[in-house]
C-alpha cells in the first residue's frame, strides 16, 4: 500500500528550526500496529494519521503517535496538521481566517487557520479541555535531582511552585530561577524512574520566566521522547498555571514561550488564556509552521 505523507516545521516560520512533524493525510487502511511502526520509522516527536470524521459536522478525525505510545492530545500535531492541510490544499481555505474541527481522542478540537494571500501561516488550537491541576505534593529536593540541579537552582519565588497540569495529557511544571539553570538541566533516569515515572504528571515541563515571556524545555521519557523542541499540549496545561497566578480575573492573557533554544530548533508557541470571574474559560495555542518535505510511503 502507498501511503502520501508531508512533513512539517511546527512553532517556526524558517525551516529546519521548530518541532518536526509527519502528516499521513489519508490514512485509511492501516492498523494500529502499521501506525505504530510508521511512528517509529519516522522517529519524530510525532506522527500524525489523518482520517475521515466520525461526526460529518467535523473536518477529520486525527490519530497523533509518538515513537513509544499514542496521545490523546498534543498541540504540536494538531496546529501542524491543520497547516499541512490547508498548505497542501486538502482543506479549503475560508478567507483570511477558516475554522475546523479535529476529532482527538480527548474529544472535538477546534482550530483556526489564517491566511495571507491564499495562503496559511498560522494555525491556533482551542483547548478541548480546561487546564485542571492535579492534587500532588513533591519533594523539591528529589525533583531538583531528577533534573540534574540544585534544589537552590528552583524558583518557588512569586507564588510559583512545582505543580502537575493537564489539558488532556499531564505535564508536571518545574520553574527555575536562571537561563543558566535551564540549560544545565538534564534527566537522570534512575532518579526519574523512583521519582517520576508512576506519577500522573511523569513529563517534566522546567521554565524560566522574565517579563512575562517564557523560556522552556520539556523532557518526555515516558513516551519516547529525550526533549522536545516545543510542546502545545503542554502550553495549553500551562495557561492554567499562569492563569491560577494572575492578578487578572476577567480578560484574556497573552503569552509567548521560546522552547527548543538549547536544541538548536528555537521554536515560539503563542498562549492565550480567557478569564472570567477568576476562572480559566478557554485556553488557545497557535503558532506557524513551515512545509519541509513531501514523498510516498510504502506499506507492507
Amino acid at each position: 500500500m502507498e501511503y502520501q505523507f508531508h512533513t512539517a516545521d511546527v512553532f517556526t516560520d524558517k525551516a529546519f528550526s521548530g518541532n518536526q512533524l509527519a502528516v499521513l493525510t489519508d490514512a485509511r487502511g492501516l492498523v494500529d500496529a502499521q501506525m505504530r511502526a510508521i511512528a517509529r520509522e519516522f522517529n519524530l516527536s510525532e506522527t500524525v494519521f489523518v482520517l475521515p470524521p466520525e461526526d460529518a459536522r467535523n473536518t477529520r478525525r486525527i490519530r497523533i503517535f509518538t515513537p513509544g505510545s499514542e496521545l490523546p492530545f498534543a498541540g504540536h500535531p494538531t496546529v501542524g496538521t491543520a497547516f499541512v492541510l490547508a498548505a497542501t490544499g486538502a482543506i479549503e481555505l475560508d478567507g483570511d481566517a477558516t475554522q475546523i474541527v479535529f476529532e482527538e481522542n480527548v474529544g472535538p478540537v477546534p482550530v483556526t487557520i489564517r491566511a495571507e494571500g491564499g495562503k496559511p501561516v498560522f494555525s491556533q488550537l482551542t483547548a478541548a479541555k480546561i487546564p485542571e491541576k492535579g492534587d500532588y505534593r513533591y519533594d523539591a529536593k528529589e525533583i531538583a535531582a531528577t533534573l540534574s540541579l540544585e534544589e537552590s537552582d528552583l524558583d518557588r519565588g512569586h507564588g510559583n511552585a512545582i505543580e502537575p497540569w493537564s489539558a488532556g495529557v499531564p505535564f508536571l511544571f518545574v520553574p527555575v530561577k536562571t537561563l543558566e539553570a535551564l540549560g544545565r538541566a538534564r534527566i537522570n533516569l534512575e532518579r526519574w524512574e523512583k521519582t517520576l515515572r508512576d506519577t500522573w504528571a511523569p513529563e517534566p515541563y522546567v521554565f524560566f520566566e522574565k517579563d512575562g515571556v517564557y523560556r522552556a524545555r520539556m523532557f518526555a521519557p515516558d513516551i519516547g521522547i529525550a526533549e522536545d523542541p516545543a510542546t502545545g499540549g503542554a502550553c495549553a496545561a500551562f495557561g492554567g498555571y499562569i492563569a491560577a497566578r494572575s492578578t487578572v480575573s476577567d480578560g484574556t492573557l497573552r503569552h509567548t514561550v521560546h522552547q527548543g533554544v538549547e536544541m538548536g530548533r528555537p521554536s515560539r508557541i503563542d498562549v492565550e488564556v480567557d478569564l472570567a470571574n477568576g476562572q480559566v474559560t478557554a485556553v488557545r495555542v497557535g503558532g506557524s509552521s513551515v512545509l519541509v518535505s513531501s514523498g510516498t510511503l510504502f506499506v507492507p
